[in-house]
């Protein structure tokens, strides 16, 4: 019954993937960890990510902002790999992480949705910076650092990103391709550690109909939206998912 209720949680999440590029697995993480445990949830859905990512790349890769791309994954990487030994350091403050994160992303959130709707001179999004600053680069470190612990690293690169990218087709396919990349590097970690073994496999290749299900109802929804919706929509995921760490 519990596989059953995450193969569920896997379609519904990747249908809000499939719409916004991100919050797939953040969304899908707490209620999988209760359902399938962390050693099955975190190598299971960080692989989804990667063809949640190609799903989008195939058909979106002229939109890709390959600048902002390298930028990115250069820098999360470093995160990443920063986790592995911060993982050992904190092993058994992982929930106090959560619960910072969670406040955290719930602000940004809030102030992001004011913005576009509570301000007459924000009705539309402002235009894009031109230029990331020393505060952006540390944002994007944290997040690679909140990646490789949680495999949840979407909302504070979508705080950074929605300031650089303000075309939705062009957000949508970066912010997929990135996951390619970083998430590989994830996998390596996960196959190291020993946390793929027969059962996670069988249970990972039964979930591939549920994500691909997902992702072709969610393309469908994102197709229809204008620019607007779609950035509100991004804003009230990031609320979302800071409620969810911070219940979890």
């Amino acid at each position: 019954m519990n596989q059953i209720l995450f193969f569920t949680v896997i379609l519904l999440t990747n249908i809000i993937q499939g719409i916004t590029g991100f919050a797939g697995t953040i969304l899908a993480m707490p209620p999988s960890l209760m359902l399938v445990g962390y050693d099955i949830a975190k190598p299971i859905l960080n692989v989804l990510a990667i063809f949640s990512g190609v799903y989008v790349f195939a058909g979106n890769y002229k939109k890709v902002d390959w600048k902002e791309l390298a930028r990115i994954v250069l820098i999360m990487a470093v995160g990443i790999f920063a986790a592995v030994f911060i993982r050992g350091l904190f092993a058994s403050q992982e929930q106090l992480m959560y619960k910072l994160l969670g406040v955290f992303v719930l602000v940004l959130s809030v102030q992001g949705f004011y913005k576009l709707t509570c301000k007459p001179s924000q009705s539309e999004p402002a235009p894009a910076q031109k230029a990331a600053d020393p505060a952006s680069y540390g944002l994007l470190a944290l997040a690679g650092v909140i990646h490789g612990l949680f495999v949840s690293g979407g909302p504070l690169l979508i705080s950074y990103l929605t300031r650089r990218i303000r075309d939705k087709v062009s957000f949508r396919a970066t912010i997929s391709t990135v996951w390619i990349f970083l998430n590989t590097i994830i996998l390596i970690e996960d196959i190291q550690a020993g946390l793929w073994t027969p059962g996670t496999i069988r249970t990972g290749l039964c979930s591939l109909p549920f994500l691909f299900a997902g992702m072709f109802i969610g393309s469908r929804l994102y197709a229809r939206m204008s620019q607007l919706l779609f950035m509100k929509l991004t804003y009230i995921l990031l609320f979302i998912s800071g409620l969810s760490l911070l219940v979890k």
